[in-house]
């Protein structure tokens, strides 16, 4: 079995307290996180085969090739992303294949992810865009494992997905903030006010440092309003309060202050840059009100950029994992997603609450243009993470 232990100077976060409301809010007081690489220099990782950015290129129409699974075919989909299941009917979505403009993808090939795996834990970290990525792994790789080889754990902070023939897991942890936070719980994490440690990864990274390959993501948990900030030291829970980007700043900083200290030549760690919405259509329909409902195509305009993707805080992150360039490689996928406002399940997905006649009746009020259809884009990232292993 894949080996799980207990770090020791990790067990502090088995005492620390519960969230709750804070007793108190004052204005931010301007503390920083202040974090250095303390370890020796392993040299920059050339993580193309190539000299060529694989992230620059375009989407072309590939209906021989693709998809690389039928959404049928995978056991492991989730309702909230099996579109064709929820009543979409055209499939165009699932076709289109990712050609960078200098080069070629490596060729998905599910046994030999298996073989980089073996004796391996392969754990995503992040929110619902990142759990989507993870269940698209597991369905890209599920297949070639026989199903009395294959296990899948219970619904929990800690998803494991089990394939014993290679003693190899496919995980994901829930941390949508990175940091510890309120929002932690899997089920009940919608709350009215987002309270995080921002000076602590303890918790979660006592379920992540044994993983072997790590793919990180954080973003639109941030773009929800003001963040309160509830420091490990503070033992009267006053909290302080600041705008949503400088909160993600200091969890990153918490965050980067951890990855400094990975030994690259051990650990892989990767961070997967922002993944794009397509909440406006008038950015890429102009005088158009809608959203991504009823798109059945990519955006053809080169260089297309909208929105819902952040460039504060896209600079942010950049400039927190230059720094870490040793360390962690970047999935920069925030671009070529950019193109794909035909890719989300908009109104063809499960939904948790019952919909409402107002919403019914007008379908754009209630589509999802944030996650993604799968078969779909998410596949492509891991088409990715494939090519740099």
């Amino acid at each position: 079995m894949v080996q799980r232990v207990e770090v020791g100077f990790l067990r502090i976060s088995e005492v620390l307290d519960r969230f709750s409301t804070c007793n108190s809010t004052k204005e931010y007081s301007g503390r920083k996180i202040a974090w250095t690489d303390r370890t020796p220099r392993y040299g920059h990782r050339r993580d193309t085969l190539e000299s060529c950015d694989v992230f620059s290129g375009k989407w072309v129409f590939d209906n021989s090739s693709y998809p690389l699974y039928k959404e049928s075919d995978c056991p492991y989909m989730s309702d909230q992303l099996a579109c064709h299941k929820h009543g979409r009917s055209d499939l165009g979505y699932q076709y289109w294949r990712w050609q960078p403009h200098n080069c070629n993808l490596k060729r998905w090939n599910a046994t030999e992810m298996w073989e980089k795996l073996r004796d391996k834990r392969l754990m995503f970290v992040g929110d619902s865009l990142n759990r989507g990525q993870w269940i698209s792994m597991v369905c890209l790789l599920q297949s070639v494992i026989p199903a009395d080889k294959r296990s899948m754990s219970p619904n929990a902070a800690l998803t494991i997905f089990e394939a014993e023939e290679y003693n190899a897991t496919v995980e994901f942890l829930w941390a949508p903030l990175l940091v510890e936070s309120n929002s932690d719980d899997p089920v009940n994490h919608r709350l009215d006010d987002r309270i995080i440690r921002p000076d602590s990864v303890l918790k979660h990274a006592s379920e992540w440092e044994n993983a072997d390959i790590l793919i990180f993501n954080s973003y639109l948990w941030w773009r929800q309003g003001p963040v309160k900030l509830l420091w490990s030291a503070e033992a009267n829970g006053v909290c302080e309060e600041l705008d949503s980007l400088g909160a993600m700043e200091l969890a990153m900083g918490a965050w980067a202050d951890w990855a400094s200290k990975v030994n690259p030549l051990k650990k892989r760690v990767f961070f997967v840059t922002m993944s794009p919405t397509h909440l406006w259509s008038r950015e890429w329909k102009p005088e158009n009100e809608g959203n991504c409902y009823s798109e059945t195509s990519p955006i053809d305009l080169e260089g297309y950029w909208g929105s819902g993707s952040d460039l504060p805080t896209m600079h942010m992150v950049e400039k927190v994992l230059s720094k870490l360039s040793s360390k962690v490689s970047v999935l920069n996928i925030t671009q070529l997603s950019e193109y794909r406002k035909d890719g989300h399940p908009s109104i063809y997905r499960k939904f948790w609450e019952a919909l409402k006649p107002e919403q019914l009746s007008n379908p754009a009020s209630y589509s999802d243009c944030i996650h993604w259809c799968l078969p779909g884009v998410p596949d492509v990232w891991n088409e990715f993470l494939f090519h740099f292993l």
